[in-house]
């Protein structure tokens, strides 16, 4: 009799066994027991391998520290599990980078928020060293309470294309949809700490492996709507006073610079994208330049561009569009779009390479060692004008700055085809102008901030 009890017993676990899928997906590990593979950027944090765990722990005086792969990731599924202590604030970096151009090296990208505060953003969306918070957790009770104070959490996150979602312990946490960074590094991250805070805190992860195949085959439906960051202010855009120049869809705020309404060709806007098209090259010659109805003095500009084998364009500023009434473009300072490979106009100018992308058009060139993505990827232009202090920024690195209005500047215009017009560049308000040179250029994610 109990040997049939225990054949029954037997029976049901096979049967149990058998409910539940295996997992066949081609897991890799990224961690073999030792830290191979891995290398440390930024702070000083202390990273070791205790029994089947990366261990972090916190040290003072030293800024955020980050474990990162040496191998560099654009599609992938992640999973792993972390046990972090409830008073450290961590994250997992996905599709980051280190670049000597921008802030030294600073560590940047997605991160995926590890947070055992009273906030509970754990698997929320972070954007490192550059835009802040993307998703937040603060509508997502459901997540937030999937986080298990002082035990081990399992964290899912899929990077396909433009898209990333979380989920922790299994539960929906974060949906985005931005493409801002298509590849980089995963970095297991130590947060700096104060000096009123324990060194030698400790936060472990474990069991890290990733799929970069078939993953089509082996994605989690999402249930979340998506946060859309495409022409979108970004959380801590909105809170630090940015406002949208363009909305994706319409021409509300623009019109044409010689005309009271938008032009009527040589513009098109089409999935979120704002394309002066190509008409052979020749200045203005189309539907012409565009400029907000609105002045502005003191401001930051953000504009995406993408430029076109052999094109050329511009972003204007201080505009007055009751000056050159004749052929050609409008009047303002200008940040030069350019393919600097192709296009004759980079080896002229009043000053060598002053016509050069990003830099002040014919007047001051942009650092030599600017960071320009290739011809046809979206690239970052930041203009920031305060008090008559100007710098232009390329992909977040400053490549140019001057004092408007001052005596070298001044000396510099009258070099420049610019000297026939008096009080060139000095208004202390105009329009922001968007150039039609006849070469085909996109526009995106035109965003301002107003400094006055």
């Amino acid at each position: 009799m109990n040997k049939l009890k225990l054949g029954v017993l037997a029976l049901l676990l096979c049967w149990g066994c058998a409910d539940t899928p295996k997992d066949e997906a081609p897991w890799v590990e990224l961690s073999d027991g030792t830290l191979n593979g891995w290398n440390q950027k930024g702070g000083k944090a202390n990273y070791e391998v205790k029994e089947d765990a990366i261990v972090g722990s916190t040290v003072h005086d030293t800024p955020n520290s980050f474990l990162t792969t040496d191998r560099m990731y654009d599609d992938f599924i992640l999973e792993l599990d972390y046990k972090v202590d409830s008073t450290m604030n961590s994250g997992i970096q996905i599709r980051s980078n280190s670049f000597p151009h921008y802030q030294n090296g600073r560590v940047h990208g997605y991160q995926i928020e590890i947070d055992p505060s009273d906030r509970a953003w754990s698997a929320g969306i972070y954007d490192e060293g550059r835009r802040g918070w993307l998703v937040t957790l603060e509508d997502n009770p459901e997540a937030q309470k999937a986080f298990k104070q002082n035990d081990w959490n399992h964290y899912r996150i899929e990077a396909i294309g433009d898209t990333i979602q979380t989920w922790i312990n299994g539960v929906p946490a974060a949906h985005l949809i931005d493409d801002k960074t298509e590849s980089g590094f995963i970095a297991l991250q130590v947060h700096s700490i104060g000096k009123d805070q324990k060194a030698g805190t400790e936060i472990a992860w474990k069991n890290v492996k990733i799929l970069t195949d078939s993953l089509s085959k082996y994605n989690k439906e999402m249930p979340l709507a998506p946060v859309v960051t495409k022409n979108q202010l970004t959380i801590d855009e909105e809170k630090n006073g940015w406002q949208l120049l363009w909305d994706g869809e319409t021409t509300v705020g623009w019109r044409g610079a010689r005309l009271d309404d938008f032009p009527d060709k040589g513009w098109e806007i089409k999935d979120g994208v704002l394309t002066v098209l190509s008409s052979g090259g020749e200045e203005s010659a189309a539907g012409g330049d565009i400029v907000t109805t609105e002045l502005y003095g003191d401001f930051e500009l953000k504009v995406d561009f993408k430029l076109t084998e052999g094109a050329n364009s511009g972003i204007k500023y201080y505009v007055d569009t009751d000056l050159n009434k004749g052929p050609g473009s409008s009047i303002g300072l200008e940040y030069q779009i350019l393919d600097d490979e192709r296009h004759p106009d980079a080896k002229l100018g009043n000053h060598e390479g002053s016509r050069t992308v990003a830099s002040l058009y014919d007047l001051i060139q942009a650092d030599i060692n600017k960071p320009i993505n290739p011809i046809g990827e979206w690239n970052t232009a930041h203009i920031i004008s305060k008090n008559n202090h100007v710098e232009h920024w390329l992909n977040g690195t400053k490549v140019l700055e001057y004092e408007r209005k001052s005596d070298a500047y001044r000396k510099l215009v009258s070099e420049s085809k610019y000297e026939k017009w008096p009080n060139f560049g000095e208004a202390d308000k105009g329009h922001i102008l968007l150039q039609d040179h006849g070469d085909r250029v996109n526009f995106k994610n035109i965003k301002i901030k107003p400094l006055d």
